[in-house]
């Protein structure tokens, strides 16, 4: 990735934010948006236009080269490093900034925070001789998605098993959102309903699915839901050696205070928390649980790092909020209105079932806790799954409006065929 000049690490602009009302009293105010780029320097990590797709040895920073196992290869598959840059929301505590690291700007079609771990788990598909991967995740998992998208380009099959409802289960399950994209990839759809999900489990059905494989003579490689699994977690190690650097490379060398990111299956913060407590960073991780609960993810979180050997407390380096709400994949009407209402105000479109709630979980604290993070400098990351706000249009319609037929005056001058339409 060719960095920006010196002389341009710095772009800011001004205009005016609508007022947001997402229970909060929010008032106008300047939005400044200034932009963190690579400075003058690549990392070891940063891609140039022809390391896109190539598997290289993997070296990892200094402060984690304790941990083991170490990944041996990593395949470039993201476009690095992705931005940061202010985020003036409305109604922040006193004297809080708030930062955006753009994991959604990652790639396209293969974009969001799954890709940094992607780029550990295919290179080590590839070394074993894997002629398939098999993941696992929610009808409109991003996982999935990106899975299908990276295998194609390393020339694999890809088995996707989607959980859907009992009602769906035997039906086309279309071509909205992510799944249009792993179809067009050819990737090879297994429904499973979430009753038969819940009582055989993720781990059982991909390796059902592997030992049928494996019977027909191919070479499967399993990637466990979200990519979280110890090696996935060095994606969001790699990810603060990346932050770490684009801190260093500006001048007026700022330090954040926490993180703030949405949590799904684990391996993001896993990564994220330890890669902090380790670099330099020392910024504190804070999580919005979308599934399950806190408890079940600092558990979950423990086992990576105990797969690593990093020796450290999951409850000592992350804290986890309940973010989920109705459920994961599902919006309170509350919950997508904040989403417009942000889009609107900053031209950041967060997806519903991640970053969304997870900005949402992280207003509603400051509202409450306003002392708690008064006077912080706060990178929320951005992990991407544009893509699922398509499954959730027909929810969103009555919140948008903003249309109308134009109404052009009779005495406008009209002549047929003047108008080329391309």
């Amino acid at each position: 990735m060719l960095c920006m000049p010196s002389c341009s690490r710095f772009i800011s602009c001004s205009q005016h934010n609508h007022s947001l009302r997402f229970g909060l009293h929010l008032h106008k105010q300047p939005l400044t948006l200034s932009f963190i780029h690579c400075g003058s320097h690549h990392h070891q990590m940063a891609t140039s236009s022809f390391d896109f797709l190539a598997k290289k040895p993997y070296t990892p920073p200094s402060w984690a080269s304790h941990l083991n196992p170490l990944p041996s290869h990593v395949f470039s598959l993201a476009h690095r490093p992705t931005p940061i840059h202010r985020w003036n929301l409305p109604n922040l505590p006193p004297n809080t900034e708030l930062w955006l690291k753009r994991d959604d700007l990652s790639g396209m079609q293969l974009s969001g925070n799954k890709v940094r771990k992607l780029e550990f788990l295919m290179a080590d598909a590839v070394s074993q001789g894997a002629d398939c991967i098999i993941t696992i995740g929610g009808i409109q998992s991003n996982h999935c998605r990106a899975t299908a998208v990276a295998a194609k380009y390393l020339n694999l099959d890809c088995y996707l098993i989607l959980r859907t409802s009992k009602a769906l289960v035997d039906q086309d399950p279309g071509l909205v959102g992510n799944l249009l994209v792993e179809r067009l990839v050819g990737a090879h759809v297994e429904l499973i309903s979430k009753e038969e999900y819940g009582r055989i489990g993720s781990v059982t059905l991909t390796n059902v699915l592997k030992e049928k494989l494996i019977k027909e003579g191919r070479k499967p490689y399993i990637i466990p839901v979200g990519g979280s699994n110890s090696l996935g977690t060095w994606g969001y190690i790699e990810a603060i050696r990346e932050i770490e650097q684009q801190i260093q490379s500006e001048a007026n060398d700022i330090k954040f205070d926490d993180i703030v990111v949405a949590c799904g299956s684990g391996g993001t913060i896993a990564g994220l928390s330890l890669g902090s407590s380790l670099s330099t960073l020392k910024a504190r991780v804070h999580a919005f649980s979308v599934c399950d609960d806190p408890d079940y993810f600092h558990n979950f979180v423990q086992g990576l790092l105990d797969g690593l050997n990093a020796g450290v407390n999951s409850r000592d380096i992350v804290d986890i909020q309940n973010a989920k709400g109705l459920g994961y994949a599902l919006n309170t009407s509350e919950e997508l209105n904040f989403v417009r209402e942000i889009a609107a105000a900053t031209g950041v479109v967060l997806d519903p079932v991640y970053s969304g709630k997870a900005a949402y979980g992280l207003l509603k604290d400051m509202s409450e806790n306003s002392k708690k993070w008064e006077g912080r400098k706060i990178l929320f990351i951005h992990t991407g799954g544009l893509l699922g706000l398509y499954d959730k249009v027909d929810q969103m319609a009555s919140l948008v409006g903003n249309w109308r037929r134009m109404d052009v005056a009779e005495s406008v001058p009209r002549q047929d065929g003047i108008g080329k339409m391309f």
